[in-house]
């Protein structure tokens, strides 16, 4: 076995150990050894996706070098691997522009404890997007829960333990979920290996037997990722979550967390269901009328909104519900189109909860639409970094957002009559309904205002800059790039299975 093919698991277990390393020292040096470990790991993942691309077929990794049922297994492809480099580089890109805020609202007793959850939490996404056991996977989800509610209350104030409380007690019920679908999955199908349950559902499927309890397990499993992703009507715990925790951790849960559950449930959909079952117990159907739901709803509720955190953060429900339509759609293309769009929107939402803290802390630290009049002109670089990310997500041409809602147009119509006149007219209303409270925001901090307010700290900031700078590169290379992410995706896909 080349020693490349080994650089996924050492990801995974460098970050689980350097979690443990980081709880036992001081705030600046667990900083320090977080951002080199997620450097090494991001190194390593690029090198992993080089040697994908290089083998084009994906290639599987026995851990103890013990085939299942002994041991276990994660597979490694093209799409896993970008995956995987992407999401290190959103997440170090996520901690250095939010930097500054983690110093400043996190007790420095308690900073070290930050970074272990940060190594917790890489550990735990890398775990999802590589492996190829379902029974694994559970673990990792509780890992990433565990680590996610740390992130949220560790500014210990009031707003954020009830936000902490109310993701947990959310986010159990949905990992309860999961594991019931596991566990009648493997009563069902005598494996945990997700291609031996492919094998074992299909032979099912055909018979016409177990039909009820299979329909019981793709509710339970779609259900449960729904509560874990915030899609309409699960996302209560969404708005105080990301609104009341550091700016980073906003930045990570938007971008990256929610995402992960996503990529565990199109690996669900591919690899153990099989999506020819999901389609014939019209699961794509009813999660198609979730997000168009949710698309509406969340962009009403931003609308209202007088909180530009809390706005950006009801952004995040409609563009889930983007992702979730994709798939809804059923086809090859509504899944390469809510991939990309996972890619689009982790880009632009954590850039957009990155400046809004840099818009804040020039106006106050008041996250008030009255108090951030001119807060772009205030903070030049946070202003450009916000309009940026609102220009993405509205779906102005060049930026990475344009290009998805493209491709959920263009999937519109591989789908039924009905869903593309629904699919098209939604597209039409949600980016109208994006482009009311983004652009309102974006007028707001350039309109000229008589306050004065500036933080001599922030101004050095060399981190938010350079974060900043590289989030909107990154937008543009979405933007301009995207004919080949898209061909890298569709081959991804093709391979998924």
């Amino acid at each position: 076995m080349d020693l490349i093919q080994n650089f996924p698991f050492i990801t995974i277990l460098l970050c689980l150990a350097g979690g443990v390393l980081s709880s036992v020292l001081s705030a600046k040096k667990a900083r320090r050894f977080c951002f080199f470990l997620l450097g090494v790991v991001g190194v390593l993942s690029a090198f992993t996706f080089y040697d994908a691309l290089m083998r084009k077929e994906p290639y599987v990794y026995y851990m103890g070098h013990f085939p299942a049922p002994w041991g276990n297994e994660i597979r490694i492809g093209i799409l896993e691997s970008f995956m995987a480099v992407f999401f290190c580089v959103i997440m170090l890109l996520s901690l250095a522009g939010g930097l500054y805020k983690i110093i400043e609202e996190v007790e420095e007793t308690k900073q070290n404890l930050y970074w272990t959850m940060i190594s917790l939490l890489m550990s735990s996404m890398l775990a999802l997007i590589y492996t190829n056991d379902l029974f694994t996977a559970y673990v990792f989800v509780e890992i990433n829960t565990i680590a996610a509610a740390g992130l949220i209350m560790i500014r210990n104030n009031g707003h954020s333990i009830v936000a902490a409380t109310k993701y947990m007690i959310m986010s159990l019920v949905g990992s309860g979920m999961l594991l019931l679908s596991i566990s009648l999955l493997y009563d069902l199908t005598g494996h945990l290996l997700m291609s031996n349950m492919k094998t074992e559902i299909a032979t099912i499927a055909k018979t016409g037997e177990y039909q009820v309890p299979l329909t019981v397990i793709i509710a339970l499993i779609c259900v449960g990722i729904a509560i874990k992703s915030a899609l309409f009507p699960f996302h209560t715990w969404l708005p105080e979550a990301y609104g009341y925790s550091t700016a980073a951790s906003s930045a990570i849960l938007s971008s990256l967390v929610s995402k992960s559950y996503i990529f565990l449930l199109l690996k669900v959909f591919y690899r153990v269901i099989g999506m020819e079952v999901i389609t014939a117990h019209g699961t794509n159907y009813i999660l198609f009328c979730f997000a168009i739901a949710g698309m509406m709803m969340g962009s009403f509720n931003a609308i209202k909104e007088h909180d530009m955190r809390r706005m950006v953060a009801y952004s995040s429900i409609a563009q889930i519900g983007y992702i979730y339509m994709g798939i809804g759609f059923g086809s090859q293309a509504g899944m390469i189109a809510a991939v990309f769009h996972i890619l689009s929107h982790a880009a632009s939402k954590a850039l957009l909860f990155i400046t809004t803290a840099g818009l804040s802390s020039v106006s106050g630290d008041s996250k008030e639409f009255r108090d951030l009049k001119g807060a772009g002109i205030r903070n030049k670089m946070a202003g450009i970094g916000f309009c940026v990310g609102a220009f993405s997500m509205v779906g102005i041409p060049m930026f990475a957002g344009f290009i998805s809602k493209v491709y959920f147009a263009e999937a519109a119509f591989t789908a039924s009559p009905i869903q593309m006149g629904i699919g098209m007219a939604a597209l039409a209303i949600s980016t109208i309904l994006n482009a009311v409270y983004f652009m309102r925001a974006v007028i707001l901090l350039y309109t000229p205002s008589n306050k004065r307010e500036r933080d001599a700290k922030f101004q050095n900031q060399i981190s938010f800059h350079s974060s900043v700078s590289l989030f909107i590169s990154l937008n543009f290379i979405l933007g301009f790039g995207s004919y080949y992410i898209i061909r890298m995706i569709e081959q991804g896909l093709s391979r998924f299975a």
